[in-house]
């Protein structure tokens, strides 16, 4: 059980991720990978909700994105 609430809540922070990227950015998934200093798959797997980033990654991700850590994480 514990399984399926990770993959929610990892699907809802690559969601977010993901909207911030196209709606407030215009960043390809590349352009972050590129800003964020991480490969272009990572990106894709964790809008996926498939990769489960350390903080140290979302630091960087945030960083790329111009938002607050805390503006990244899903409600």
């Amino acid at each position: 059980m514990e399984k399926h609430v990770n993959n929610k809540q990892l699907k809802a922070l690559g969601s977010k991720i993901k909207a911030i990227r196209q709606l407030e950015t215009d960043l390809s998934q590349e352009q972050l990978a590129l800003v964020a200093n991480v490969d272009r798959s990572f990106i894709s797997r964790l809008e996926r909700g498939i990769a489960n980033p350390s903080y140290l990654m979302l630091l960087q991700i945030s960083n790329a994105l111009k938002k607050p850590i805390k503006e990244i994480l899903p409600d």
